[in-house]
């Protein structure tokens, strides 16, 4: 399995590369911002970056620039700016290759494949054991699909967004469409209690999900 992290905010390509790429063993995560495709590199495992340059919050040179700062991973531009200075820069910033929008998928998969050829193991990141794949609403650990309810999903997805972060009961609450407004904060112990039966090896001295007295939980990965 490859898997590949692409940071766009265009949900009709996303959908469609998820869908395209699984074709080809190619598991991809999708995100539209580049704060969230931040913090899925500090808490999963990718052997590559797509990534389209015009963004919220931050431009997509300067998310390259950022990215490039923190891993050797491969990085392809896919974008529909055509300025040959964009070009350039991204390539100075770091990235393996640059494809411009519209492109038929099976280009990008020969992209792939010739980036990765030219791609040194050596640099290769340590493994990770989870990964967040948000367009189809799935978690693996250690290469395998989860079973988890809406509600679990949503609490763990938000841990892998926000690593070593405290993240209050309230926050986690508020935060997952699966949880109603009427339900109590203490429903978040019983999800994560439920959550640490699936992934902890030993629950009750959790390697992943630390409670952290009178403020919340922090997620380890």
């Amino acid at each position: 399995m490859l898997y590949t992290l692409m940071v766009e905010d265009d949900p009709d390509i996303t959908t469609l590369l998820v869908n395209y790429l699984k074709k080809y063993d190619i598991i991809l995560s999708a995100v539209s911002t580049p704060a969230a495709g931040l913090a899925l590199l500090d808490s999963n495992e990718f052997n590559l970056i797509i990534l389209d340059l015009t963004l919220p919050q931050m431009d997509g040179l300067e998310l390259c620039k950022h990215i490039r700062a923190k891993t050797d991973i491969p990085i392809i531009i896919s974008s529909a700016r055509s300025d040959i200075n964009d070009k350039v820069i991204g390539l100075e910033y770091g990235a393996d290759d640059y494809l411009p929008k519209p492109y038929e998928p099976r280009e990008l998969i020969a992209r792939i494949k010739s980036v990765l050829r030219r791609y040194r193991p050596s640099v290769a990141t340590k493994k990770k054991p989870f990964i967040l794949n948000q367009a189809e609403q799935v978690i693996l650990y250690n290469d395998k699909p989860l079973s988890l309810t809406r509600a679990e999903y949503d609490i763990l997805a938000l841990f892998l967004l926000n690593p070593s972060q405290t993240l209050s009961r309230d926050f986690l609450a508020n935060h997952s469409k699966a949880i109603s407004e009427e339900s109590s904060v203490r429903t978040i112990d019983v999800i994560i209690s439920r959550l640490r039966q699936k992934i902890e090896n030993d629950p009750k001295n959790p390697r992943f999900i630390h409670s952290i007295r009178g403020s919340g939980y922090r997620f380890s990965g």
